[in-house]
């Protein structure tokens, strides 16, 4: 047999996109612009939460929205009826962003007027929790369909968001969704999580859910 080198790896394989996620975020502190980063698995209900989202503030801030897909343009062009700006983002196959392909996204969407930037992420439970993407918060939304399980089943996800939006609580009668064991779960991997159920379809618990998002907004700019 050949003789071969073994190489140790002492580095990180997210080091550089980690270096790259901080700066983004200095930049945006510098230029006082929120970024949301926006989680979920696909049909959670991510673009009809946003939609209702850009109802409540967008007589208050100026907001921008990166829909990022695989392929189509189907929810950019649900968000640019809404009035606010929106751009779409193919990743090539790819089921995440990094800080890079965030950068990228948020130059081609002009954001010097812009108080508020959403990038909504792939519809995935996992690759995008792996990759800082720059954002100044992570949000994720489980609807209720998924069960109360998906935080023990999908940790990461959970442990890197600073909101968990609970949505489709209308159809709570329909599933064997128990919210206080949701609740004990999520927190459970992640104590500091806001935790807010909502109905995006009806708007009940928007409130709660714009208000929160409000807040950050106004605490990232001092």
């Amino acid at each position: 047999m050949g003789e071969f080198r073994v190489i140790e790896v002492k580095r990180s394989v997210f080091a550089d996109n980690d270096r790259r996620a901080e700066e983004l975020r200095r930049r945006l502190r510098e230029k006082k612009l929120f970024l949301l980063n926006l989680m979920s698995s696909p049909g959670a209900g991510k673009t009809t939460l946003l939609t209702r989202t850009i109802q409540r503030l967008g007589g208050e801030m100026k907001i921008g929205v990166m829909e990022a897909d695989i392929d189509s343009d189907v929810d950019a062009r649900r968000i640019s009826g809404t009035g606010a700006r929106a751009i779409q983002l193919h990743t090539g196959g790819m089921c995440h962003l990094d800080a890079d392909m965030t950068a990228q996204g948020l130059e081609g969407l002009d954001t010097g007027d812009l108080d508020l930037a959403i990038l909504e992420n792939v519809g995935n439970l996992v690759c995008p929790a792996e990759f800082d993407t720059g954002a100044s918060k992570n949000a994720m939304i489980l609807s209720v369909p998924e069960g109360d399980d998906k935080p023990l089943k999908y940790p990461l996800m959970f442990s890197a968001c600073d909101a968990v939006v609970i949505n489709k609580t209308d159809v709570l009668p329909y599933f064997d969704f128990d919210m206080d064991r949701c609740r004990e779960n999520i927190l459970a991997r992640n104590p500091r999580a806001r935790i807010i159920p909502v109905c995006a379809k009806t708007g009940e618990g928007v409130d709660e859910w714009v208000g929160w998002l409000r807040e950050q907004v106004e605490m990232w700019k001092r």
